[in-house]
């Protein structure tokens, strides 16, 4: 059973990002996260003292390319995919509801 993250817990978070989640998808969930919770607190553990920390992982330094865009003429084919478009446009749910602020 979950001792560091409750299944309350695990519910407020999914309603924070929107997320719906069945009973079953919970009691699924809420040992899993408790898990890796765990891990979390095994790698703090690790003594780092004396290690410099890594800023980059590879040698190359500031690859960059000139941020061009270019039509491909791919947008007709993009839009017969999408499940709803309006005036060349995806559309999508919206993500951000302020009705429910208060």
């Amino acid at each position: 059973m979950a001792d560091r993250i409750t299944r309350e817990q695990v519910q407020h978070v999914a309603g924070l990002a929107k997320l719906e989640f069945t009973d079953t998808q919970l009691d699924a969930f809420t040992p899993q996260l408790d898990d890796i919770i765990g891990l979390f607190e095994t790698l703090s553990e690790v003594d780092t003292e004396g290690v410099e920390a890594t800023t980059n992982v590879s040698d190359q330094l500031n690859v960059m390319r000139e941020d061009v865009a270019e039509d491909w003429g791919q947008s007709a084919a993009l839009l017969d995919n999408a499940p709803d478009a309006e005036r060349g446009y995806i559309k999508v749910p919206a993500i951000i509801d302020e009705s429910e602020d208060d």
